[in-house]
């Protein structure tokens, strides 16, 4: 007879649009990864009792709450999902740590830095993740694999930016990750955030920076776009351009590392291929190699599809969870945690401060 599975009741509290991804992934997992959990989508929580029923229904959640309050500390739960605004993710995430429920968050872990730290604290001994999702794109993955074998030598400039067109939109300008009592910030906390969590996974803790802001739709209260530079711990420097504005990319989330053996450059866009420069090779054959990482021997080929079939968006979050739920069951620590959440919303703070201030801020 097969092994029976654990079993998790897993209650998420949001019904949009990452909500969506997050569910897929909940029911996808399994298909994908060996993990000796069975997982039940059991209850959803959402504020649109209409929206929320629709919600349930198509992704299969057992049961719906409009207050979250009553379902976190439920016994019959073990795992709570957060994927709402931003505002709420603090009191969220504590109310189900004292319960002693694992805890997964969606990204920027907290509106400051002073509820993050609350937050990393609560979950100490406690299973947690936060789904900075694009550590598991298999290109990122394949780039950070050679660069820990030292494919690129030294370090020298590592340059970020995430461009998309939403902040032009003018309806967009109206839902929450507009308004700042809801998202905490704009292109700061939405877009800089995943270079800023990408960056620490490629290349190390950022020791300090200088920043900008700017705010292009008039009374809009968070701002539109943020640019920094930044000195990296090990001695490389970078720049990260993160804008809602940039007209004619849809979700242009990409970087640049130049190194002393070589190059690598990644675009989401494209995002089943990555960019390699091997200065080692002789100098009649150096070129810039477009490999499309989907196998053989890449990140996440054996667990996805055969060689040249290609991955998506969906399958990063799938890939998040199931590389969570392994560690779990082996009682390894998982990254991005709740740690990583802290480090990188000081980060986000110190980029504020400096556009503030106008003044290099160290991290």
């Amino acid at each position: 007879m097969p092994e029976r599975k654990r079993p998790l009741n897993i209650a998420m509290v949001g019904s949009g649009f990452i909500a969506r991804a997050h569910s897929n992934a909940f029911h996808q997992v399994g298909h994908f990864f060996e993990v000796p959990f069975s997982l039940c989508t059991k209850v959803v929580c959402a504020r649109d009792h209409q929206k929320l029923q629709a919600f349930a229904q198509q992704w299969e959640w057992q049961e719906t709450a409009l207050e979250w309050e009553s379902v976190v500390s439920r016994k019959d739960i073990d795992v709570v999902d957060i994927a709402v605004p931003n505002a709420l993710h603090a009191s969220i995430a504590l109310a189900a740590a004292k319960a002693g429920k694992i805890v997964l968050c969606e990204k920027p872990l907290a509106l400051t830095v002073e509820e993050a730290a609350k937050m990393a604290e609560a979950v100490r001994i406690l299973p947690n993740l936060v789904w900075f999702n694009y550590r598991r794109v298999p290109a990122i993955a394949l780039a950070m694999q050679w660069i820990e074998e030292g494919r690129l030598g030294q370090i020298f400039h590592y340059r970020a930016y995430y461009f998309n067109q939403s902040g032009a939109d003018p309806a967009k300008g109206q839902t929450w990750r507009y308004r700042r009592s809801e998202a905490g910030s704009g292109a700061v906390g939405d877009l800089l955030s995943h270079l800023v969590d990408t960056a620490r996974y490629l290349n190390g803790d950022i020791s300090e920076l200088s920043a900008m802001t700017h705010t292009f739709a008039p009374q809009r209260d968070v701002d539109d776009a943020a640019l920094a530079m930044a000195r990296f711990a090990n001695g490389s420097i970078g720049s990260f351009e993160a804008s809602r504005f940039g007209v004619g990319r849809r979700n242009g989330n990409g970087f640049e590392i130049y190194g002393s053996k070589g190059s690598l450059a990644f675009d989401l866009e494209d995002m089943n291929r990555l960019q390699l420069f091997d200065a080692t090779e002789p100098a009649a054959l150096q070129a810039t190699k477009s490999m499309l990482v989907t196998g053989p021997d890449h990140p996440y080929s054996a667990i996805f599809w055969k060689p040249g079939h290609l991955v998506g968006y969906e399958h990063t979050f799938i890939a998040t969870l199931g590389d969570f739920l392994v560690t779990l069951a082996r009682q390894e620590p998982f990254h991005p945690n709740f740690d990583d959440g802290l480090k990188t919303q000081k980060i986000i703070a110190a980029v504020e401060a400096s556009a503030v201030s106008g003044v290099w801020t160290r991290v």
